[in-house]
């Protein structure tokens, strides 16, 4: 773990231990995956928390552009409310409507990344950023580093249907938390690690995959 990374795991550790955030981020479902979904709580969807905002800006990612091990898009990470007008003031950030900001959460799911809600201490959503598990300060803590304790699943979790699954082995590239898995020909899905973030819903050509609510 280099020195960017045990900075933010020394912060959560002290933050959770003084019982000022329950977890640091959390996942938010791609709001394409739930379309299909008889039961949706609005809060829960990226759109929703971005319309809630009363200031919506947009940055760069921070972690793709320090670590640099993908190509996938840069802007997608916004920053909201009294957080984003000081970003704006140093100009870190742009301020934009929510046509726009629609338009860039497509665009990451189009990339295969993944919505986290980021939390300040008063449990206040400060950023929504998407995220890739081989940049992302959280998703590698977790992934690499087993700190699992930091990172809330989303309320949803996926759900196959075998008579519908071709084996084609697209969800198994999307998935950032290894719950899906193509050997030998086959999908493989495992439940137990599924982090409800939706990436595999939109990706499958026979709509074998459903997101319910937990």
């Amino acid at each position: 773990m280099d020195a960017y990374l045990e900075g933010f795991i020394n912060k959560y550790d002290n933050w959770l231990k003084g019982n000022l955030i329950a977890y640091s981020s959390k996942v938010i479902p791609i709001g394409e995956s739930l379309d299909h979904t008889k039961h949706i709580i609005p809060s829960q969807q990226a759109v929703q928390i971005l319309k809630d905002a009363q200031l919506i800006t947009l940055a760069e990612c921070i972690c793709r552009g320090r670590y640099k091990n993908c190509d996938k898009p840069l802007e997608v990470c916004f920053v909201l409310n009294e957080t984003g007008e000081k970003w704006i003031e140093k100009g870190l950030s742009r301020k934009v409507d929510i046509n726009e900001a629609k338009t860039i959460l497509k665009q990451a799911n189009r990339a295969g990344l993944v919505h986290l809600t980021l939390y300040k201490p008063d449990h206040e959503v400060f950023a929504l950023c998407s995220c890739c598990s081989c940049c992302c300060h959280d998703l590698q803590l977790v992934m690499k580093f087993g700190k699992a304790y930091i990172l809330a699943r989303s309320d949803y979790i996926a759900e196959d249907d075998p008579k519908k699954c071709i084996h084609c082995g697209k969800c198994a590239e999307r998935c950032e938390f290894n719950a899906r898995t193509y050997e030998n020909m086959e999908m493989n899905y495992d439940p137990e690690h599924c982090y409800g973030c939706g990436l595999c819903i939109t990706t499958c050509p026979e709509n074998a995959i459903a997101l319910n609510q937990k």
